[in-house]
């Protein structure tokens, strides 16, 4: 049962990353491309990002649960800091953006935002993903060889 709990774990900070990974350097970029007017991309956009801080909220509660359980206090700051990011940008950033108030500062500050939660979800991966290598090879020796 622990096994299966971590591979939760890992597989929820893949789904983190990969899901900011593929939204902010694939979907949203394309979206300006391809999608006009480029005020209809922008609110396409908006609503994928609020959807985005939903899955950001979802991984980083399952996060939690598991560094709960598990007594693994070093990854706390990376996943609190990840979900906080994601709040500021979804009630703090966005609603300046849909309203085109200041638009040149408030994308570069939603950009930053988004870089740095991508950051600390690269940094929650990179941890459990450790874990999980060490704790499998303790379960099965054989497998390192």
């Amino acid at each position: 049962m622990s096994l299966l709990r971590q591979r939760l774990s890992l597989f929820t900070a893949a789904l983190w990353w990969g899901s900011l990974t593929a939204l902010g350097a694939w979907v949203v970029p394309l979206l300006f491309k391809f999608l006009q007017p480029t005020a209809l991309a922008g609110q396409m956009a908006a609503q994928l990002f609020e959807f985005q801080t939903h899955v950001s909220a979802v991984c980083a509660v399952v996060l939690l649960m598991a560094v709960r359980q598990r007594g693994q206090y070093g990854v706390l700051f990376w996943v609190v800091g990840g979900l906080l990011l994601a709040l500021i940008q979804q009630w703090g950033v966005a609603p300046r953006i849909v309203a085109r108030e200041n638009l040149a500062l408030w994308h570069s500050v939603g950009t930053a935002l988004l870089a740095a939660q991508w950051v600390c979800a690269g940094v929650c991966l990179w941890r459990f993903a450790l874990q999980s290598g060490s704790t499998s090879e303790s379960v099965n020796p054989e497998s390192a060889s």
